[in-house]
């Protein structure tokens, strides 16, 4: 993992410099960093409105009482797309912008959602009792959690 890591760290931003600088010698120098700046005003701008958006999913959500798992999955897109436009280069903006778009979050929440609903089980205290859904298994016991169907009654 940490090879992983570093290599990342090192090949990546080569690459990026490597295709800025390919792009640079094609259109000029002055375009060159005119779109890259452009590029990221514009990822700027939509990861703020995506960002907005998803919030408000998010909130309505928790208000109606549902798991907002879509938008936290939809959220952590947002937050990497914005890590993306961070960095300079045009690969890594490509990968931003195309996690802004919508398609793109939908088929990254089919996928990890998919993944870790078969991992989770969820408890829902309720003043009828608890509602459990057991949607797969516990890894030990310390994911257990107690809840008490009475409690808080006058005895």
């Amino acid at each position: 993992m940490f090879l992983l890591v570093v290599s990342l760290v090192v090949v990546v931003p080569l690459i990026e410099l490597y295709v800025i600088v390919e792009v640079g010698q094609q259109v000029g120098l002055l375009p060159t960093v005119a779109l890259l700046i452009a590029i990221s005003a514009v990822g700027t701008s939509l990861v703020k409105r995506e960002g907005m958006r998803v919030y408000k999913d998010f909130t309505s959500a928790i208000q109606r009482g549902e798991e907002p798992s879509t938008q936290i999955v939809h959220g952590v897109c947002v937050l990497a797309a914005g890590v993306f436009l961070f960095a300079p280069g045009f690969i890594s903006d490509a990968l931003a912008i195309t996690l802004l778009l919508p398609p793109t979050r939908a088929l990254a929440t089919k996928l990890v959602l998919r993944r870790s609903r078969s991992k989770i089980t969820v408890i829902r205290a309720t003043h009828s009792g608890p509602i459990v859904e057991t949607r797969g298994t516990l890894a030990s016991s310390f994911d257990v959690i107690d809840v008490d169907p009475h409690e808080g009654e006058n005895k």
